[in-house]
């Protein structure tokens, strides 16, 4: 029968019915429901195999501390394992599959681990596979590798978008129960701005769950009221669905909105999760709490569920997990459950309580004093022994049973900063101590505070308190009248002698193993934990560790809390992997960062390329052009005849200011920088710590106290962080402040024998840019076009009359436009990166090829820029014996005999005659092009002693693609060696 199980009320939508399915049988469900209601409607207990023995599992809770009733949702790139039954929410087309089994759920192979339980104890894989050492890598590690594991991925790409955002409040209330919107109701009342997170779809809590009223209306209700108000105002945001996972320094929380987990699929561009980085100025933690179960024989039959779940399913769901139930308890709460299975219609054989003077309950025996001793069935409980108070037994046939040995307040959050819990004897728990996160309170059963009225009450005593430190002033809101029994509950954790109770259901953790872990004196929680693997399954041992520190309390003579608890961890619940990361994948792994002139350049058909985040001009081809070379060679030869244009704003740009900006620049560069005169441009090199060169650039002296350093493209980054560790932590006392504007200039090389007469045409008249008021290597604060300013530095990459021209990012495209206008009369030419890297080649310029994190100041013909008359980071060890080895590797420049051969990068180079292996290894090439100007290809490379063997022939081989051609070193400088273009 369809929903055989299913109640009368509840909080579902009977008008819409759901279709779904479960391992690929047909099931139906209404709006509203989860997984687990739904499956428990319609008759199903078996949801799932434990990790290690395979055992079969039911669902044990009605929330995200679920360990059991682990499923794989949806199909194809939208496949998602180790979902929890308990908070998917189903809807029409819904698909879901158990894991963790094969070939079927019902007859799972694996189950034969059960079997050898006494062989797979605790630790037995610490002592099995340390020896025979031989095993490892043949037999142990791919069996391991094999079983390892929750769930199974299809390997197709994620459909989905996942999306990050950032939030900010004045106060953020977790949890939206009795506590959590009594506090945002104050709060949003007072007008501060407020954000309320829950996870559950529906905002209530346990207000949801019970049959108690709120004054003259249910709990549903007023949870329906308060939240159309909280929706209403303006300066409160409620964020149904939303999992505050963490909290971290400086009152920021970690936060994952399931925007769409609960429709067939997003709309379209629609985030299905979006990850929420939440600025608080104050916190309120209304996380309720965390039912515990109670260790018996057989405790983990599917059927056997935590008392506060089975009301859950009852009275929200209108779901049973059976049509008859029995209670196992130690407290007045669970009699409540009892209370409303029996008003529902579901029949409750018997009531047993631990306590021998439990009170009775009308429509069901109350067996007072009495313990479950075991269970019986094997895909699903069928009955219960039970050990009555005169010693004698009793079975009780049934289809469930709801346990309940009290309750823990949720910690995760209090703790996610170190902070340590304090026992508390009211309820036989441990509630949030002294330590609790700046900014962060705590209301309502997270709080210990377990009545309905001492939760509202708590929720906004503790918002009008947080506000007040905030210098809001806001007054208790109204509250409606509640339920303040008392707390009633005698501590019982686990029923003596019983061979198997388990206390971790997803990893199989038992009594028996956590008294194996102190026999063999695993007595310290984190030691308890390891060797066990207890609480390190997916809910993080919320429903299992507290009855682990009961049972190793027992066995050292310790109290509970001398015993201690282990170190909460964000996330609270597993996070998406989407979520992570977000939109950065596929193309927008990393962020693609566009020069200022990239609109132009996509309008003269430019070819682009990755360059780090950056997407730069490759060359611009031009019609009649087949082939990249007659584009790149056109370029090249346009810009050494007349001039070109070149977008270069991609290199590093840092500001440094301050009256120390000198010396401090004088300490990070190898050569000197102190006494650089205002209006003149260095270049310099920067040492790492153990000597070796890791980048170049130049460095602008614009006023005393005033600096530009510039760095490669790829350095950008990894410069500026050492510049401002040392700026911080070496020498703090110098003055100095400093700041990336690599986006802030968009940058130009303007190149060629006309560059100086491009500029003049746009540089405004009063600046004189002639050679002998601005020589080669000066650099001056300008205007251009009539007034922008700019920043103007005659240097040059190319070894041409070359300038750079700096204006604000904002007139980068303008700028472009404007000079290609200009030097129309010129034939101006736009180049790219490889025109760029040909013409530094020709000139000789070392780049990334050549500074490549093994190369040394000496090796690169830069020896002499190492200062011996000051100290800089990299100095001393620079002149380590290896560093200056007679026979090092120079950089030299390579041309081959024969013009008509190539000199392939990355080719290794040997003598004319003799063996080609490492042993006989002369040096490499780095860099590589073809000359237009020199009608040949060349290259760059380093090569052993190599300043003393100018002339000398090699064989230049690439042994994997069988290349070989014979080259001669020669000067890297082979065009305009004494440098008469650039300074002309």
């Amino acid at each position: 029968m369809t929903q055989a199980n299913r109640l009368s009320g509840g909080l579902i939508d009977r008008s819409a019915t759901l279709n779904f399915s479960f391992d690929g049988k047909s099931y139906q469900g209404y709006a509203g429901d989860t997984l687990a209601s739904a499956l428990l409607a319609n008759g199903v207990r078996l949801m799932g195999r434990s990790f290690k023995y395979h055992r079969p599992r039911g669902v044990l809770t009605a929330g995200s501390e679920e360990p059991n009733a682990l499923v794989e949702l949806r199909s194809g790139g939208r496949q998602e394992p180790n979902t929890r039954a308990t908070v998917a929410e189903i809807y029409d087309g819904f698909t879901a599959n158990s894991q963790n089994r094969w070939p079927s759920l019902e007859r799972d192979f694996m189950a034969i681990n059960d079997r050898f339980s006494n062989f797979l104890s605790a630790g037995f894989y610490y002592k099995t596979f340390m020896w025979p050492r031989a095993f490892w890598e043949k037999l142990y590690e791919p069996i391991i590798r094999k079983a390892a594991g929750l769930g199974s991925l299809t390997g197709e790409g994620d459909p989905d978008v996942y999306d990050k955002g950032f939030l900010h409040c004045d106060l953020l209330v977790i949890g939206a129960g009795p506590a959590g919107l009594a506090a945002a109701l104050t709060a949003g009342r007072a007008g501060a701005q407020v954000i309320i997170a829950d996870e559950d779809f529906r905002l209530g809590g346990r207000l949801l769950l019970d049959t108690g009223s709120l004054s003259d209306q249910s709990g549903a209700d007023w949870v329906e009221q308060a939240q159309a108000e909280l929706t209403s105002l303006p300066n409160v945001r409620v964020m149904p669905r939303t999992t505050v996972f963490g909290s971290y320094d400086h009152g920021v929380y970690g936060a994952v909105e399931r925007n769409a987990d609960h429709l067939i699929a997003p709309e379209a561009d629609k985030p299905r999760q979006t990850l929420w980085r939440i600025y608080s100025k104050r916190a309120l933690v209304a996380a309720g709490a965390i039912e515990r179960p109670i260790g018996f024989e057989n405790n983990d039959r599917p059927g056997v569920m935590l008392a506060g779940a089975t009301r859950a399913y009852a009275n929200r769901y209108a779901a049973a997990p059976a049509q008859s139930v029995v209670v196992f308890a130690n407290n007045d709460d669970a009699h409540q459950t009892a209370r409303d299975l029996i008003a529902k219609g579901v029949e409750v054989p018997a009531v047993v309580d631990i306590r021998p003077d439990a009170s009775a309950i009308d429509g069901t025996e109350v067996l007072a004093g009495a313990q479950i001793i075991d269970t019986k069935g094997r895909l699903g409980l069928s009955s219960v022994t039970v050990r009555l108070a005169n010693g004698q037994t009793r079975v009780i046939p049934c289809g469930a049973l709801a346990m309940s040995g009290g309750w823990n307040p949720n910690l995760g959050l209090t703790c996610h900063q170190r902070g340590r819990p304090v026992w508390s004897n009211n309820i036989h728990a441990f509630v949030p101590g002294q330590g609790l996160p700046p900014g962060q309170s705590v209301a309502g059963a997270a709080m210990g505070e377990m009545s309905t009225h001492a939760a509202l009450t708590g929720g906004a005593a503790k918002a009008v308190e947080a506000l007040s430190e905030l210098g809001i002033t806001a007054s208790p809101t109204d509250l409606p009248k509640a339920e303040d029994a008392p707390i009633t509950l005698t501590p019982f954790w686990h029923v003596s002698g019983a061979k198997r109770a388990w206390l971790d259901f997803q990893n199989d953790v038992t009594v028996k193993d956590v008294k194996l872990a102190h026999q063999e004196n695993f007595t310290s929680v984190e030691h308890l934990k390891r060797y066990t693997t207890l609480g390190m399954a997916t809910d993080q041992g919320k429903t299992s560790n507290m009855g682990a520190l009961a049972v190793m309390a027992e066995l050292t003579g310790k109290s509970i809390p001398a015993t201690g608890t282990t170190i909460f961890r964000p996330p609270y619940t597993p996070v998406s992997m989407g979520a992570l990361a977000g939109r950065a994948v596929g193309k927008e792994f990393h962020p693609t960062r566009l020069t200022p002139s990239h609109k132009w350049a996509e309008e003269q058909g430019a070819v682009f390329v990755e360059v780090g985040n950056w997407l730069r001009a490759q060359w611009f081809p031009q019609e009649g052009e087949t082939h990249w070379r007659q584009s790149v060679d056109r370029e090249v030869l346009a810009t050494r005849n007349s001039v070109g244009i070149c977008d270069v704003t991609t290199l590093g740009k840092i500001d440094v200011q301050g009256a120390d900006a000198a010396e401090f620049l004088n300490k990070i560069y190898a050569n000197g920088f102190a006494k650089l005169p205002v209006g003149k441009v260095r270049y310099g090199l920067m040492l790492r710590e153990d000597g070796v060169a890791y980048d170049d650039g130049t460095a602008a002296r614009l006023a005393e106290d005033h600096f530009v350093v510039t760095t490669t493209t790829a350095n950008a980054v990894v410069v500026y962080r050492n510049m401002e560790f040392a700026r911080q932590c070496l020498w703090p006392d110098l003055d100095v402040q400093l700041i990336s504007t690599t986006e802030a200039w968009a940058q130009y090389a303007v190149a060629g024998p006309n560059a100086r007469k491009l500029l003049q045409k746009i540089v405004d008249p009063e600046f004189d840019i002639s050679n002998e008021a601005f020589p080669f290597m000066g650099c001056a604060e300008i205007a251009v076009c009539g007034g922008c300013r700019a920043r103007l530095f005659r240097i040059s990459f190319s070894g041409e009359l070359a300038y750079e021209i700096a204006v604000p990012t904002r007139y980068g495209d303008a700028l472009m436009r404007q000079m290609m206008a200009a030097g129309e009369e010129f034939d101006v030419t736009p180049y790219g990166t490889e025109a760029l890297g040909v013409m530094r080649i020709e000139k000789g310029h070392a780049a990334g090829n050549e500074l490549n994190g093994t190369t040394t100041a000496l090796n690169l013909g830069l020896g002499r820029m190492v200062s011996t008359k000051k100290d800089c980071i990299g100095n001393v060890l620079s002149r380590r014996d290896g560093m200056t080895a007679e026979d090092a590797l120079n950089l030299v420049g390579l041309r081959p005999v024969d013009a008509s051969n190539s000199v392939p990068a990355g080719g290794h180079l040997m003598s004319v005659s003799g063996p080609v292996d490492a042993a006989h290894d002369q040096g490499y090439v780095t860099s590589a092009a073809y000359s237009p100007i020199l009608e040949s290809s060349i290259g760059l490379g380093f090569v052993k002693s190599g300043f003393e063997r100018m002339g000398e022939q090699l064989r230049l081989v690439n042994p994997l693609e069988g290349q070989e051609v014979l080259v001669e070193i020669v000067s890297p400088h082979f065009v305009d060696p004494e440098g008469e273009k650039l300074r002309a």
